[in-house]
């Protein structure tokens, strides 16, 4: 069977997001095949905030599965809320309209269901699905892949009305399966470079001044060498420049200040206070 490629979506970046070449072809490739995109690299390189980037300027609704280790197939396309059913059976509906002997009066949509009942294209995101046990994910493929799932109670299809773009989004904390993998499009997004990320921040801050970004780039980057437990990312970057842009100041690299905007971990603020008091003493 011949097969239609969507022309009419192209993600062109936002003036808030970031889009190096690469990253921009396999988004707008996975947008024209109506393929899974997955996503992965480390904390705070812009996964998740690029399926919300796509929604915005596309002018997409978007519904999103916030993955755990908890979770099962059938909730994210919908569950059934049987305590409600039980209370209304025993004590009546009240005025609420609903019918007990109605089994989808009692049905709750999940991102995944509400994504497929959409009368126009959403973007649908699964994030962190690394989190997820490896049949879960085979068997959350399987539903995006055929754009159907089953109610299980009734033996009903649901067929997705139109198909929607899927993202999906990993930390790498568990290895996903060859066949999830084999049927997405995969882009891992690499920490950026320096003069990338200078970039990045003067989308978020284009009018504070260089000698600011400077001096800030100078001390994230060189944090991010010292092999902390959690190193700064992007979003902490961003946080701490907004910090010294209210307080009017500069950073400073012998003695800088607000580094619980940087630094998260217990273990690496304070191995950051005793190397500065190691230097002091040396000095």
């Amino acid at each position: 069977m011949e097969k239609n490629y969507r022309t009419d979506l192209t993600f062109e970046g936002t003036d808030s997001y970031y889009l190096d070449p690469e990253l921009k072809t396999i988004v707008n490739i996975s947008l024209a095949m109506e393929k899974p995109l997955l996503l992965t690299g480390e904390a705070g390189t812009g996964k998740t905030q690029l399926a919300f980037q796509i929604s915005e300027a596309l002018g997409m609704d978007i519904e999103v599965l916030r993955c755990k280790s908890t979770i099962k197939g059938e909730e994210s396309a919908y569950t059934q809320d049987t305590v409600l059913r039980l209370n209304d059976a025993r004590f009546g509906s009240g005025d609420t309209g609903l019918d007990v002997q109605n089994f989808y009066d009692f049905v709750v949509g999940g991102p995944i269901g509400r994504a497929f009942r959409a009368d126009i294209m959403d973007v649908l995101l699964l994030d962190e699905i690394d989190k997820t046990e490896s049949d879960v994910q085979d068997n959350l493929l399987d539903v995006l892949e055929d754009c159907e799932f089953t109610i299980r109670e009734v033996n009903d299809t649901i067929k997705a009305k139109i198909r929607p773009a899927i993202f999906l989004t990993s930390n790498a904390k568990r290895e996903l399966s060859d066949p999830f993998l084999r049927r997405c499009y995969c882009h891992h997004i690499a920490f950026p470079a320096k003069e990338q990320m200078e970039e990045i921040v003067r989308l978020h801050y284009p009018k504070t001044s260089k000698e600011l970004i400077d001096a800030a780039l100078n001390i994230f980057y060189d944090l991010r060498r010292r092999g902390f437990e959690k190193p700064p990312a992007t979003s902490e970057l961003l946080d701490w420049i907004g910090a010294f842009e209210l307080m009017g100041e500069v950073p400073n690299a012998e003695d800088p200040k607000m580094m619980g905007a940087l630094l998260k971990r217990s273990t690496d603020i304070e191995s950051q206070r005793q190397g500065k008091k190691a230097k002091r003493h040396f000095m």
